[in-house]
């Protein structure tokens, strides 16, 4: 008993002192402007159709872009407002600044429309009413995913793999570029794949901390579910190279938009590589709960990027 108050008593001391830190910085960091970096999605149509050096539609991608930042990041919020409790449970999570005390309730509750109105704004006056769809699809998504689909094993998943997806596509009305369907598939099963990766993640460290009825237990998923969600994360992820050769050896537009088209071939190992490493650091407890987060310190990932940006440019040449 005297151990359970001492350890209330240090939590409280804990979130006085976060409290105390206060300023814009907390609120800056509840933006998750790390987890922007998704949002460049939006520009993959307009680079694949080679329409980099079109002002018009690198304009429109620029603005899809950033109204998706805006919106997303008033999700980001809503999100944290929900799991306010939880994320103070969580080894990770319990340091984003609502869980920790930094940023006030009200203060993100007031957040969240300063945000989103301005992207709904920019999306309302600038691009075409079917990005406009895409982007309060993206809003009804997200909450559901928030308020239940997060806690329905597989929906869950899936949901986010096309939340995913739904950037690239909306990337394309955005710019007027016709998104491929090769792409489309592509898109869901790497995505798919990343989802499952952040899913076993979540699932082995409440194994490791012997939290049967906590972490992923509360998004459907038991630890005797582990092997197969890292089958079915590794299957998504192979499969999503399988399309791609498909689409190099198949597709018309490849020969249409580029020269060589054999050095996209190396694009396929470059992918295998990078999956299974994924997996692997995903299997020996290497990995980020957070797949993006991850790839954005992840120095070898940077590399292969470069990489492949290379053998697309090679073989447009």
């Amino acid at each position: 008993m005297h151990q359970m108050k001492s350890h209330a008593a240090e939590q409280t001391d804990e979130f006085a002192d976060a409290r105390k830190a206060g300023g814009l910085r907390p609120a800056f960091r509840a933006l998750r402007v790390h987890q922007w970096i998704k949002n460049l999605l939006v520009f993959v149509p307009v680079l694949l159709a080679h329409r980099v050096l079109d002002a018009p539609l690198m304009l429109a991608a620029a603005c899809a872009f950033f109204a998706w930042c805006l919106a997303a990041s008033s999700v980001y919020l809503v999100n944290d407002l929900l799991d306010l409790e939880a994320d103070r449970r969580h080894p990770h999570k319990r340091h984003r600044p609502l869980a920790a005390g930094t940023l006030k309730r009200k203060t993100a509750a007031v957040l969240v429309p300063l945000l989103l109105v301005p992207g709904l704004a920019l999306a309302f006056y600038f691009l075409p009413p079917l990005f406009v769809l895409a982007l309060l699809l993206y809003l009804a998504l997200s909450t559901a995913y928030s308020l239940f689909l997060k806690r329905l094993m597989v929906v869950d998943v899936m949901v986010l793999a096309g939340l995913y997806t739904l950037r690239v596509l909306s990337g394309g009305i955005a710019a007027g570029v016709s998104v491929s369907p090769w792409l489309l598939a592509f898109s869901m099963f790497l995505f798919l794949s990343l989802a499952f990766v952040k899913r076993y993640t979540e699932l082995r460290a409440a194994s490791a901390a012997d939290d049967s009825h906590g972490g992923a237990s509360r998004r459907g998923y038991t630890r005797d579910d582990m092997e197969l969600l890292k089958s079915f994360g590794t299957s998504s992820g192979y499969l999503s190279v399988l399309v791609l050769a498909l689409y190099i050896n198949q597709s018309r537009e490849v020969t249409m938009l580029y020269r060589s088209p054999a050095a996209l071939w190396l694009i396929g190992p470059c992918l295998l590589y990078w999956i299974t490493r994924v997996w692997l650091l995903a299997s020996r407890g290497r990995m980020h709960d957070d797949p993006v987060v991850f790839t954005v310190k992840d120095p070898v990932s940077y590399a292969l990027g470069a990489l492949i940006a290379a053998l697309i440019v090679a073989a447009s040449w």
